[in-house]
């Protein structure tokens, strides 16, 4: 929803600041006094094209600004990483007469393309400069299943239709790629089978280097075990012998003095220390040996396993893992020939369940045009377009199940619609509607009968009352109201009936200062608000008569 539009040097407005809310907002102003300004401004907003001649004569720039808010312009925020302030967006766009402008959204720079994808789904001008709604071919055939409540339905077409495009395309690739399909599981077999013949086992590296140590180093390591053992335990003067001879002293000694003791008892455990430190180093010394060829093999071994850590993993661990993998994506990709037959089944089983449910829907899509169609030639008779002509156009005729070529997210057919406005005109596409007010009578009908889907919109009518007045204006005002009970809307209007069924009303004023136009723009409400009714209805000379039609005309749109 818009809640706040600034415009600076565009045209004759030199400033000027509107605040909106929902519901119904409408500008109206004598004419040339620049109501059509905001239109122009919103459509910049939407990433509308500059021109120069906007910029006001003796200014360098013109510069639009608008905040608004809603969760779908936050989603889109997000979605292209840009700053997000709350439910509110900040926009600002600004072109110079050098041809050079730019655009921010919340302070931060993007291209033209970025605003319009971001501002587009929520603000739409609905008229001639409505080249990326209504107008557009692509948007009818969900504005018909909206109006049909068809949108689930849709929904699951454009994922089955999803789902064929991806098995049909992993069944190309596979078809286009079974060179490299069959060199990719050459590669893995290799290596899986080069890490199994290995018979790696955890932490036998470390157990590996441990052993080789051992094996260099055996002559020295039986030396020392035996020299330590001797000083233990064998030699006249060794240490066992002599530690027993000085307990039996000690224990003499606690016989004479009890105080003594204690030291009987650390006596015991440090002879129990020393025989099992002996016994030790006999057993090392005795299973010590030096088998012939062992230390070769240790050094080939560990030679092997750091060539598959090179090539596969920092540790043995690492190389185990990296084989497991290799035996599961050798799994997965089975042989050529068993993963086509797979996935040219799942291509047939997705072409099925596409064609089933696109089927279905196409006969309701062509079921429920025919009651569009008379719904909105009803809606253009209550407008003044009583001879108006509207058709649903289907492309193909008839949906072809053989032709996948004409298939696409949104099922087997595209639709348009055609109107044709006035007696002996063909049916043409809604863009090539010459009359502005005709296209905006037929987008006003098309909103009212047909809603789209998502959240509320911003909707800028553009010439809706050209060329009417009396009872038919006073249709469009209530058909505009009740629009707007669902969505935001803002709209020009130079007819009085129109203007009477505003929730927002803007007057736009000119006055000449210095040799310079200044249009300003003014909200009203109460006596000023009958009084621009009042001028609406009697020109120039405002009469007692024309401000109590203008006080009547406000009572009946509040009742209505």
């Amino acid at each position: 929803m818009l809640k706040y539009l600034k415009i600076s040097n565009m045209a004759v407005v030199a400033s000027a600041e509107l605040s909106f809310g929902p519901g119904l907002t409408l500008l109206t102003g004598e004419t040339g006094a620049g109501k059509s300004i905001l239109v122009d401004a919103l459509g910049l907003l939407a990433g509308g094209r500059a021109s120069s001649d906007l910029i006001r004569t003796g200014e360098s720039q013109v510069v639009v600004e608008a905040v608004l808010e809603g969760p779908g312009l936050v989603a889109r925020l997000e979605q292209r990483a840009l700053p997000v302030e709350g439910d509110e967006l900040v926009v600002r766009r600004e072109f110079g007469d050098s041809g050079r402008g730019r655009a921010t959204l919340n302070g931060a720079l993007v291209p033209i393309a970025v605003l319009r994808e971001v501002l587009e789904p929520g603000l739409e001008i609905l008229g001639q400069l409505d080249q990326r709604g209504l107008l557009v071919p692509e948007t009818h055939v969900e504005l018909l299943d909206a109006h049909a409540g068809l949108l689930d339905e849709a929904d699951r077409v454009a994922a089955l239709f999803a789902e064929l495009a991806s098995a049909e395309a992993a069944l190309r690739q596979l078809r286009e790629g079974r060179r490299e399909l069959e060199r990719r599981i050459e590669t893995l077999e290799f290596q899986a089978r080069e890490i199994d013949e290995a018979r790696l086992a955890p932490g036998e590296e470390e157990a590996l280097r441990r052993d080789k140590a051992r094996q260099a180093n055996a002559d020295k390591l039986a030396q020392l075990s035996s020299e330590a053992f001797a000083l233990l335990y064998e030699d006249e003067a060794a240490v066992a012998p002599r530690l027993r001879q000085a307990l039996r002293r000690i224990e003499q000694l606690a016989q004479l003095d009890p105080a003594f003791a204690t030291h009987v008892e650390a006596g015991g455990g440090l002879r129990a220390q020393v025989e099992e430190l002996s016994i030790a180093l006999r057993d090392y010394r005795e299973g010590l040996s030096v088998e012939p060829g062992r230390l070769d093999e240790i050094e080939s071994r560990l030679a092997l396993i750091e060539r598959l850590k090179r090539k596969y993993g920092a540790s043995v661990e690492e190389v185990l893992d990296f084989g497991a993998r290799c035996r599961r994506e050798l799994g997965e990709l089975a042989s050529p020939e068993e993963r086509a037959a797979a996935l040219e089944d799942a291509v047939t089983r997705a072409r099925k369940a596409f064609l089933d449910a696109a089927s279905s829907l196409s006969r309701k899509r062509r079921a429920a045009a025919r009651e569009l169609e008379a719904r909105l030639v009803s809606e253009l008779t209550e407008l003044a377009m009583e001879k108006a002509r509207f058709q649903v156009r289907f492309e193909p005729e008839q949906p072809d199940h053989d032709a996948p070529a004409t298939w696409s997210a949104q099922g087997l057919e595209r639709a348009e619609f055609l109107l044709s406005p006035n007696p002996g005109e063909e049916l043409r596409p809604l863009a090539r509607i010459a009359s502005g007010g005709e296209l905006s009578r037929i987008l006003l009908a098309l909103e009212s009968v047909a809603s789209r889907r998502g959240a509320a919109r911003t909707l800028v009518f553009d010439e809706v009352d050209a060329g009417i007045g009396g009872r038919v204006a006073e249709v469009v005002g209530r058909k505009l109201r009740a629009l707007a009970s669902r969505h935001q809307v803002l709209c020009v209007t130079h007819v009085p009936q129109i203007a009477a069924q505003a929730e927002i009303h803007y007057v736009v004023t000119k006055r000449v200062e210095r040799n310079r136009t200044i249009a300003t723009v003014s909200p009203v409400s109460g006596p000023e608000r009958v009084e621009e009714l009042a001028r609406m209805l009697a020109g120039e000379t405002i009469t007692e008569s024309a401000r109590r039609h203008a006080r009547e005309m406000l009572k009946q749109s509040v009742r209505s």
